[in-house]
């Protein structure tokens, strides 16, 4: 088993950690275009293999995709972080050609490969991963809706006083900060909805919190966050490799599901060793139809770029 992350940046790197930790497989390749950055990086960590107790093989090269050849799964990271005050859609410009062009060097030399895209904007990354490379839509996955999650639950947790790890918490729709949709009124503790210990303005505000809370790590670290970022994107490698079947939140093509078509979306999915294999339908109510539609209006909008960009 071999896998591979492109881009050798904090989430790239991160994303690696957390991957060579939980061994989820035998050889881990780390891309990079910056020279030495990869190798570097791939050195730091595999000198952490005695500390941690892991022997996943770990290499870097700068930009040679050859050493990919033959992987199960692709995490692609690369491209530029935000800045503050930077949206994640005014990184379409700069991000969609090296996605691209990423996309293509990988299927060269792993033709059976599943891809992850992280990189940002996320939503029409993943959906130019889709186009550009022909394959078959269950082998690309887009990571925010895990991320995303993830940070409805932190937020939650902090409300409730609780461990997030007793709460289950969805968001849905785009990855960004207008076009997520945390689904408050499905979300619970122990089983038991959590509007039955939170009141609606704090329930509110939590969704609200959710929404930019990529932008308030920003406006913190004077770039994007990259520790739940690289987790995330390492869970969904394992729910693939471990052929977990497991329901989590991610951005995928959408031919119907939700009543959406030709876009990729955040929404409920079952991942394993075929990649997502599986949409599920939350029943929506006619509130949250209203936002997944609005969301997805939005993210067309960004689609609409890459015509203009010649992608």
């Amino acid at each position: 088993m071999k896998v591979t992350v492109v881009g050798a940046g904090a989430v790239g790197a991160t994303c690696a950690d957390n991957i060579a930790r939980k061994q989820l497989c035998d050889e881990l390749v780390i891309l990079d275009i910056k020279e030495g950055v990869a190798e570097g990086k791939a050195m730091d960590l595999m000198q952490t293999a005695q500390i941690e107790g892991f022997d996943t093989k770990i290499t870097g090269s700068t930009n040679d995709y050859s050493k990919t050849a033959g992987s199960s799964v692709a995490v692609i990271t690369s491209g530029i972080p935000r800045k503050p005050g930077m949206t994640r859609e005014e990184l379409i410009g700069i991000n969609a050609g090296i996605v691209k062009t990423v996309t293509e060097n990988l299927l060269k030399h792993s033709p059976d490969v599943i891809i992850v895209v992280i990189s940002n904007p996320m939503d029409t990354m993943t959906y130019l991963a889709l186009k550009s490379s022909g394959l078959p839509k269950n082998r690309i996955i887009g990571m925010g809706g895990m991320l995303d999650s993830a940070r409805f639950r932190y937020f939650l947790s902090q409300a409730m006083h609780c461990s997030p790890n007793d709460l289950q918490a969805t968001v849905v729709g785009g990855h960004g900060d207008t076009t997520m949709i945390p689904l408050t009124r499905l979300a619970t503790y122990c089983g038991t909805p959590v509007s039955n210990y939170l009141d609606a303005e704090t329930l509110k505000k939590v969704a609200a919190d959710t929404m930019v809370g990529g932008a308030t790590l920003t406006g913190l670290l004077g770039t994007s966050a990259w520790y739940a970022p690289g987790a995330a994107g390492a869970a969904v490698v394992e729910a693939i490799v471990r052929d977990e079947k497991k329901m989590m939140a991610c951005c995928v093509s959408l031919e119907g599901e939700y009543g959406m078509n030709d876009i990729c979306l955040g929404v409920p999915v079952i991942v394993g060793k075929n990649g997502w294999e599986k949409i599920v339908d939350y029943k929506l109510n006619e509130e949250e139809m209203a936002a997944m539609n609005k969301s997805a209006e939005a993210v067309r909008n960004m689609n609409s770029v890459l015509s203009t960009l010649g992608l």
